[in-house]
């Protein structure tokens, strides 16, 4: 271990690992604005909850296909230009939405800005992988989504006041001036790491040698990690668009409370997710098997995620009994995107992990385009006011987690899978 120690450099790291996490803040920023002027917007334009659902789905709609070219591409170009490009792009796309007012101009901007948020998080986990070796790698990539946490915590604060005061529509004025302001900062800090290009084997004991794509995508544990991601991102999707509307129009609340609310949901959530990250970590860095320490760790916060989000179809319960239950649900199945990446790193080639990142999370992006639907209309299914529309969504929420996580139960085991592709086993490296 000592002769890898010059490699890695971790003042430098952790500025690049703090830079990125402010970018994924901005990201999530652009994604969240949707459910927070839900509300108004949905007064505004005159639209039903499942033209709204429609909306809020469409940023996903050619996420996928993006989001595995754009991993094909991190692979051969360096993450740092990738990574300036897509925050440029994602800035100038807000200025549409000052003036569109038909449904379609709307979906045709979110499409968009899914086109240029698509590659994000698998091009920024690909490159912190450059500057993290593979026993310190959960953390950083938790700091990581932490950004995002942030940028919910931000919005939650912001978004309603914004809207209140100065109408729904210049909160994305806001978030272009903001994008704009991290590319400058990105351009100015942002560097490329070189873990790979020094040591090609020092994250993965497959080292730099490509594998046929076919034996990668039928190997087990890419298969269960790719459908782990899918629950997670259905739960934050669920989050990001109708959880605001729940507490709003379901449960009464007014909109600068509900602000408050989610704000206090991220408060929670976040210092969670983190702490299970480092939980992982610790195990990892202690000896236990990555089998263990990632894969039935991730699986089991899957499962107890999804019983918790099936617990709010229980009647009688109390608001703060449901946002705890929402809270701690949504904090777990955060940790799959912290953890999960981990995984797909250990069985994966240097030289692949940029696609195989972002075919797992083009994967993962379906369910952020059906999860806004299929709660829509079941929301609307009960005339959009009544609350079991909304808890009804939780229950679909919660099976798929429950689900996901038995399989990562079953087959997501890394050590297996590295050995299987032809690397030496990661605990005797």
């Amino acid at each position: 271990m000592h002769s890898l120690e010059p490699t890695y450099r971790p003042r430098a790291a952790w500025t690049i690992a703090c830079l990125l996490a402010v970018m994924m803040m901005v990201n999530f920023l652009d994604k969240v604005v949707i459910g927070l002027v839900a509300v108004p917007m949905m007064k505004d334009l005159d639209l039903t909850p499942t033209e709204f659902g429609l909306i809020g789905g469409s940023l996903h709609w050619l996420f996928a296909i993006s989001a595995v070219a754009g991993g094909f591409i991190a692979n051969r170009k360096p993450a740092r230009w990738l990574l300036l490009g897509m925050g440029l792009f994602w800035a100038l796309i807000q200025i549409p939405m000052l003036f569109v007012s038909s449904l379609w101009a709307i979906i045709a901007c979110r499409v968009l800005l899914g086109i240029g948020e698509g590659p994000a998080s698998p091009v920024a986990t690909h490159a912190l992988y450059k500057w993290f070796p593979d026993d310190r790698r959960s953390l950083p990539v938790a700091l990581l989504h932490s950004g995002s946490a942030l940028g919910l915590l931000v919005a939650g604060v912001m978004i309603p006041w914004v809207s209140l005061h100065y109408g729904w529509r210049t909160n994305f004025a806001i978030l272009g001036v903001v994008g704009l302001i991290w590319c400058v900062f990105w351009l100015k800090l942002g560097r490329e790491g070189e873990l790979d290009r020094i040591r090609p084997n020092f994250n993965s004991g497959l080292g730099s040698n490509p594998l046929p794509y076919r034996q990668l995508l039928t190997n087990g544990t890419v298969i269960s990690n790719y459908i782990c991601h899918f629950a997670a991102n259905w739960s934050l999707a669920l989050t990001l668009t109708w959880v605001p509307a729940y507490l709003e129009t379901g449960l009464g609340i007014d909109s600068l409370d509900t602000g408050r609310l989610f704000g206090l949901f991220v408060l929670v959530t976040t210092p969670l997710s983190l702490f299970m990250a480092w939980w992982s970590q610790r195990l990892m860095r202690r000896g236990v098997s990555s089998r263990i320490a990632r894969g039935v760790f991730v699986s089991l916060c899957l499962i107890v995620s999804g019983l918790l989000s099936m617990a709010l179809i229980l009647p009688d319960l109390s608001i703060a009994v449901r946002m705890a239950c929402m809270t701690l649900s949504g904090g777990l199945a955060l940790v799959m995107y912290s953890v999960g990446p981990a995984m797909l790193a250990e069985v994966t080639p240097n030289c692949q992990r940029g696609s195989m990142l972002a075919i797992g999370n083009g994967f993962a992006s379906l369910a952020g385009l059906s999860a806004p639907v299929v709660t829509g209309l079941l929301v609307q299914a009960a005339d959009g006011i009544d609350p079991s529309g909304y808890a009804k969504g939780f229950v679909v929420c919660g099976l798929i987690l429950i689900g996901a996580g038995l399989i990562g139960l079953i087959f997501m085991n890394p050590q297996k899978s590295h050995v299987q592709s032809g690397g030496n086993c990661p605990a005797a490296a």
